[in-house]
């Protein structure tokens, strides 16, 4: 048998590779385009169902979104989460950032003033299954609460003391990421939302 490649090269050779790429390819693009709007929908539907819990007396029905522009100038919607008499209870700040295994998408609830935080919620992650994936649940989601904007948060892995959250063992940078998408929403829109309410 010759160790010489076959004339023609190897092309002739990957057709079936080629054309199963190309096809699978359009197919996924397709999927996305077809069920784009549908993920965004749902995505929005589930950020107004959970305001409630992120802002407390807030009513999903009297919650607004407003456009705002951030420090980075950027336009950014933010979403005033209101009593049902119309008083703002506090905002929820849509944020997004890399992880360790791809983009975190988080709601991060904040008083009237933006002095402190008072939820997060991951609205969307793809970290490791039983590490990183571990930033959905409560009990790392609540180190958040009446944690001061005038700081940023810092994850250490001991006990945490005031502006500090503990970081989830093994996922350390799942716990970080988490902590830098917080720190770099809240920069950015803190003073843009204060100018609102003036």
């Amino acid at each position: 048998m010759s160790d010489e490649p076959r004339k023609g090269g190897y092309i002739p050779q990957a057709w079936l590779v080629i054309l199963l790429a190309l096809f699978y390819g359009a197919a996924l693009a397709g999927t996305q385009t077809a069920l784009g709007p549908r993920i965004e929908e749902n995505k929005k539907n589930e950020t107004y169902a959970v305001i409630p819990q992120l802002v407390e007396g807030a009513s999903q029905e009297q919650t607004k979104a407003v456009v705002v522009t951030g420090q980075n100038g950027n336009e950014q919607p933010v979403y005033q989460a209101r009593a049902a008499d119309g008083t703002l209870q506090g905002w929820v700040l849509p944020a997004q950032g890399q992880g360790f295994a791809d983009r975190i998408d988080l709601l991060i609830g904040v008083t009237p003033d933006v002095s402190t935080i008072v939820g997060l919620y991951v609205l969307d992650q793809k970290e490791t299954p039983g590490l990183g994936a571990l930033i959905t649940g409560t009990k790392f989601q609540n180190q958040f609460r009446g944690i001061s904007t005038d700081q940023p948060v810092v994850v250490v892995t001991s006990e945490p003391q005031a502006g500090q959250i503990r970081a989830l063992t093994g996922a350390t940078i799942s716990s970080d990421s988490v902590a830098d998408i917080v720190n770099q929403t809240i920069a950015n829109l803190k003073e843009p939302i204060r100018k609102l309410e003036r």
